[in-house]
């Protein structure tokens, strides 16, 4: 089928299986992407038709990519392949302006499902994430991470899986600054006082990949002191 499609992952071993999985539906892989940054880059250069794209990406966010591609060319459908089955991803790629979200543990033929729903203009998610989202809206416990923007969110997301501010700076394109004034909103509309806080919250609500909260304090040498203390 002549439908260019980039697919962007920065596993090779899932591009691989991909590629031989859409091969199947008569589908052909005319791009790959193993980070963010060059994804954007053959997006704009290559104008492709659908992009599959995992969420986890290097030098550019998932959820960055997508909002970015919506705001450039809605023809593009993009259509989210990801390991996160947690429903607020789910909702935060639809409203970014994704047309589909398919989680890893999904049966293959969800992808081919998707991709033929995506081109025809239609919203596809797979059975395993609608049925999370329908339960989400019916469940007495408020998730708090709702209270977040879009681009709140994205920062929230970096922080938990261990990025620093200049780090988040560079991936989404923004000053220190403005990285340390969403860091400070973030905190106060969750009500945390510490990185840490955020982590386990980003845990209890299954929204991290870290199943322990990690030891952000200063390393010490093997005498126990503070490297600066030593001369």
């Amino acid at each position: 089928m002549n439908t260019s499609i980039l697919l962007v992952d920065d596993h090779e071993i899932v591009r691989r299986g991909c590629r031989e999985l859409l091969a199947h539906g008569d589908y052909h892989v005319t791009h790959e992407a193993a980070s963010g940054e060059k994804a954007w880059r053959l997006f704009l250069s290559e104008s492709p038709r659908v992009i599959v794209l995992d969420l986890s990406m290097d030098n550019m966010g998932g959820l960055e990519i997508v909002r970015r591609v919506h705001a450039h060319d809605t023809r593009t459908a993009v259509l989210v392949f990801t390991m996160h089955d947690d429903p607020t991803y789910a909702t935060r790629a639809l409203k970014a302006g994704a047309m589909g979200y398919i989680t890893k543990t999904s049966p293959p033929e969800s992808l081919l499902e998707g991709i033929e729903k995506v081109l025809k203009g239609s919203i596809y998610l797979s059975q395993d994430i609608a049925q999370a989202i329908a339960l989400s809206e019916l469940s007495i416990h408020d998730n708090p991470v709702k209270a977040l923007s879009a681009r709140e969110f994205e920062v929230f997301q970096l922080l938990v899986d261990g990025h620093s501010n200049p780090q988040i700076a560079q991936t989404l394109s923004l000053s220190h600054k403005s990285v340390s004034n969403y860091v400070l909103r973030i905190k106060h509309k969750l009500a945390a006082d510490s990185i840490a806080d955020l982590v386990r919250l980003a845990i209890n609500q299954g929204l991290t990949k870290h199943n322990v909260v990690p030891d952000r304090r200063p390393s010490r040498s093997r005498s126990g002191r503070h490297p600066s203390s030593m001369a």
